[in-house]
This record gives structure tokens, C-alpha cells and sequence, in this order.
């Protein structure tokens, strides 16, 4: 063993091993992107003498190693995206994912990602600690290696440059910043840093905005409107579009419910669509996000009591900023002990607590927990309708297991749904709320063995996600040309992320000169509009996939 440990740590095996363990990434690369034969090779030579340069600048190959540990890391998140999604490399949105996720919910995934991650420390780990033994040797790699090492790096950078500019010239849309890594990952950091800097100064850009809104009902009028933001719940599973299973039996059942079935999100992940959801901006326009305020704002204007409660944890991201716009506004789960997390139901006890005010205009935003990974924690055992469920690591066997857990989770949003609903009909009065989910998810469902969802090109089971109304009687006597227009609406062509804002202000009788009514699905106004999606670099391109 002493003789295997010392050989593995000579410094010319170690340089080796670098290197080839740091190509791992763009080896699996050209089996994934489906670029053009020029590119792929371009691919591999050009970073393989670049690497064998870099290993030789010093002579101790342990001090490169550790150099070169953020390409590492790179190359270990690279590999595990593509356990998770099979293509794409690692994004913008997967790196203020990293940020704005909480500890909890990154173990929780990992921990059911055991293959890909066992497979990243049998790669990478070992490379570290050899090179930090490696350190307190003298050895140094000989003088006719390095020589081999610089002259083969050497050539084979200049043959991967020129081919690499034969690659830029003979595919059609190639872009190194986009498809040559490990620049692309480099150049997509870059961008996500520059994003956090600019979230971070939201609020310094928008003190002086004013929506100007009013409202147009009388001051006396009795009114709540609750916007509930699912979590990761996809339309397909939902049994009032269609599904097989009943996993929507208050859905299929209230009269009071409209349900649409062509909605789809402009991004497949939270810290982007949540944020068009609750303002005017969207895929075409997303610029209006860093300069405009939100939907609570435009309320709390027009004369509205406004409340914001999450069951996700803060971030510091537009989420929080435009949830901490309103009059009262609560993150649950920093109320328990730290790796607790509380089921959506919580969230109606502080629901509650605001229509016991009994205040005569009401907004009330829910951001909830949903059918977020792991399925299995987002509802009461002794709700666990579909069986067996438990089986929860993120494997294509399991399949089964996963898939019950997930209608389980969405079983429950229906049963929340259900009893928010009594809550609002024993408060009486005019009321309505409007359900959408940020995402959808892949759960294994094709031969592309997708999972989870902010998969680098997203799948129209991301894409199609709920979008479900619910208004009082008093609402639909009072106002039945709302009413009207919901239903005539509801199998139109809907974008949740151009339409929440406006059909909220319209819901509540309130004019701005930012309300679209051709965007909102309660006008008989409303018109659709081309499919878009926010790309990684925030660009506003058509979906991959038809829904």
C-alpha cells in the first residue's frame, strides 16, 4: 500500500492524473452537445495542452492542482448536471441557484444523488489529497518530462486553436463563451456575479417608483384576494386537466373553481419566474424587474392591507424584496428549528389570523413549498394516497416511488387549496384567489431520463404548470363580466408570467397605467401572446418544446 501511495504521489503520475481528471468534463461533452465533429475535437486538444502547460509551471504538480482547484470544482458540478439532465453545461441560473438556495434543500438533494456524487469524490477527492501529500516531497518531476509535457502542450494548443476557429466558421451558432468549456462555465459565473451586484441594488433603483394605482371599487367594499405560488407542480399531473389519477379531487369538484389548461412559465426556476409573477416583468421585458416595483406595491397603493408569507427561507433575492413590499410579511420556517420544514398548511394558520382582522380590502400572497424534491416531505404520512412511496433517492428505478411521492405533494396543494377556499367562504363578502406554480419537474418520464427541474434546455413538463381561479358567489354576482371573460379564457394560449400581474390587478378593481387588460385572462381583452422563455443569458427565445 506504501508502495502504491508513494508511486500515485511521483509527480509525474500526478500531473498526468490532473490532467486526464480535469478533461473528464469535456470528454463527456462531446457526447452530450451535439456539436460538430471540429468542435468536439477542438474540445478536448485544446484543454488537454492547456492543462499539461499549466501542470508544468511549477515544480511541485500538488501546488497546480490546488491552483487549479476552482476548474475542479467546475468539473464536479459539470458532471453531476449531467447525471441530472444527460446535456448542457453548467448555467448562470445554476450558480445563483448555488446562492439562493438554502443548506437544507442542497443535502436533501445530494444525499439522493448518491451515484453521481460517489462518482465526483472517487474522481476528485483522491487528485486533492495526493497533491496536498505531494507537497511535503521533494521530488520534482524530471527535466526530460516536463520538456514532453511543455512541447506536446504547446503543439496540441495550437492544433486545438486552429481548430477551434474552424469550428467557429463551419457551425452554424457557435460561440466559444457559449459551447467551449471550461470558458463557457468561466463566462457564466461571470454573468451571475454581475447579476447578484446588480439584485443588490434593487432597492436604491426603485425608491422613487409609483404604480399610481387607485382603486376603482368603493372604499367600503369587502374584498380579499389571495395569490398562492405553487412550488415545483406540474400540469400533467393534475387530475382537473386530465390526469388519470384524482390527484385534484377539490379542483374537479368546486363550482367556484376555473380551471386553465394551456398555461406555461417563461422559466423553469424559482428565483426567475417567481419574481415575473409578481410584477410586470416577463421573458421580453425582464429589464422591468431591476427598475419596477411589484404587485403588493400597486395594492398597497390602491388603498389594500397587504401580507406576504412564504414557506421558504430568505435568500436576499427579488423574492424576499418584493414579498417585504407589504404591509406584513413572514418567512415560517425561520420560526422553527433550524432543518425543520413545516407543510403548506402552516400557512393557513397566519391566513387565519389576517382575514380574523376583518379589514375591508385585503391582499394576501402565499409563496408555498409545493412538490419541491423530496416529495415525500411535502405532505402528511397519513396522506400518503398513492403507495409505495418510499423510495427516495433520485434514481430512474424508482421511478414509481418518486412519482407517488410527487401526486402525493400534489394531492395535498389540492387539499390546501381546499381549505383556504372554506376559510374565504366563511369570511363571506367578495373574494377570489388564483393558484400558479413557478415550474413544473422531470420525474424520469421519457427516454432522456430527466430529473428535477432548471434543466439547461427545459422540457414541456417543466414548462406546463397550473393555473387555477377561484372566485366567492359574491364575487361572481357582483362582477360577473370578470367572471365571463375567466371562462371564455380558459382554454387560451396563457403565459403565467405575462398574466398573473395583470389578471390580479383586474381581480381586485385596480387601474394603472402599467395594467395590460390584454394580458389579463379576467378581460375579455385578452389577447395571446408568442411563446417565450427565459434563456440562461436572460434572452427571450420559443420554447424547445410544444406543450
Amino acid at each position: 500500500m506504501n508502495k502504491l501511495l508513494r508511486a500515485s504521489m511521483h509527480p509525474s503520475v500526478l500531473v498526468l492524473y490532473a490532467v486526464g481528471a480535469l478533461l473528464l468534463p469535456n470528454v463527456a461533452l462531446c457526447f452530450t452537445e451535439g456539436m460538430s465533429l471540429w468542435a468536439n475535437i477542438a474540445n478536448v486538444v485544446l484543454p488537454f495542452g492547456a492543462y499539461l502547460l499549466l501542470m508544468t509551471l511549477s515544480s511541485k504538480p500538488g501546488k497546480m492542482v490546488w491552483a487549479l482547484f476552482p476548474l475542479i470544482f467546475f468539473g464536479a458540478f459539470q458532471l453531476v448536471l449531467l447525471y441530472l439532465f444527460g446535456q448542457g453545461v453548467v448555467a448562470v441560473d445554476m450558480f445563483l441557484n448555488v446562492v439562493t438556495t438554502n443548506t437544507g434543500e442542497i443535502f436533501e438533494l445530494l444525499d439522493n444523488l448518491v451515484p453521481a456524487v460517489a462518482g465526483v469524490f472517487i474522481v476528485y477527492l483522491p487528485l486533492l489529497v495526493l497533491a496536498a501529500l505531494s507537497l511535503r516531497s521533494s521530488a520534482a518531476p524530471r527535466p526530460f518530462f516536463v520538456a514532453r509535457c511543455r512541447l506536446t502542450g504547446m503543439l496540441a494548443s495550437l492544433l486545438g486553436l486552429l481548430l477551434l476557429g474552424v469550428a467557429c466558421f463551419t457551425q452554424p451558432g457557435y460561440r466559444i463563451s457559449d459551447h467551449f468549456y471550461p470558458v463557457n462555465v468561466t463566462y457564466n459565473l461571470s454573468l451571475a456575479v454581475r447579476r447578484s451586484v446588480v439584485t443588490a441594488r434593487y432597492h436604491d433603483r426603485v425608491a422613487d417608483f409609483s404604480f399610481g394605482a387607485r382603486s376603482e371599487r368603493a372604499a367600503d367594499s369587502t374584498e380579499v384576494y389571495v395569490l398562492v405560488i405553487g412550488e415545483t407542480a406540474r400540469a400533467a399531473n393534475f387530475s382537473v386537466y386530465g390526469y388519470g389519477r384524482p390527484t385534484t379531487p377539490f379542483l374537479a369538484a368546486d363550482s367556484g373553481v376555473i380551471a386553465f389548461d394551456r398555461v406555461s412559465t417563461q422559466s423553469n426556476t424559482t428565483h426567475k419566474s417567481v419574481p415575473m409573477l409578481l410584477t410586470a416583468a416577463r421573458a421580453e421585458a425582464f429589464g422591468r424587474l431591476y427598475t419596477e416595483k411589484g404587485l403588493i406595491t400597486a395594492f398597497r397603493e390602491a388603498g389594500f392591507h397587504t401580507v406576504f408569507f412564504s414557506n421558504q427561507l430568505p435568500n436576499r433575492s427579488f423574492i424576499d424584496f418584493l414579498g417585504e413590499e407589504a404591509d406584513e410579511w413572514r418567512f415560517i420556517r425561520e420560526q422553527l428549528a433550524e432543518g425543520m420544514t413545516p407543510l403548506d398548511d402552516e400557512l393557513l394558520k397566519a391566513v387565519r389570523q389576517v382575514l380574523d382582522c376583518r379589514r375591508t380590502k385585503e391582499l394576501i400572497v402565499l409563496h408555498t413549498y409545493g412538490s419541491h424534491f423530496n416529495y415525500r416531505e411535502r405532505y402528511p404520512r397519513e396522506q400518503a394516497y398513492f403507495l409505495p412511496d418510499s423510495r427516495t433517492a433520485a434514481k430512474f428505478e424508482n421511478r414509481d416511488d418518486l412519482l407517488n411521492a410527487y401526486d402525493n405533494s400534489i394531492r395535498f396543494t389540492d387539499d390546501v387549496l381546499g381549505r383556504l377556499t372554506d376559510l374565504l367562504r366563511q369570511q363571506g363578502g367578495k373574494a377570489a384567489w388564483l393558484y400558479t406554480s413557478d415550474h413544473g419537474e422531470n420525474i424520469y418520464d421519457d427516454d432522456r431520463r430527466l430529473f428535477l427541474h432548471a434543466s439547461p434546455k427545459a422540457s414541456a413538463y417543466e414548462l406546463h404548470v397550473p393555473f387555477v381561479c377561484w372566485l366567492s358567489e359574491d364575487y361572481r354576482r357582483d362582477y360577473p363580466e370578470i367572471a365571463a371573460a375567466l371562462q371564455a379564457n380558459r382554454h387560451r394560449d396563457i403565459q403565467n408570467s405575462v398574466s398573473t400581474f395583470h389578471t390580479l390587478l383586474q381581480l381586485g378593481g385596480i387601474t394603472t397605467t402599467y395594467r395590460e387588460d390584454s394580458c389579463s385572462v379576467a378581460s375579455p381583452a385578452f389577447r395571446e401572446h408568442p411563446r417565450a422563455y427565459l434563456n440562461d443569458h436572460n434572452e427571450a427565445v420559443a420554447p424547445h418544446e410544444a406543450i
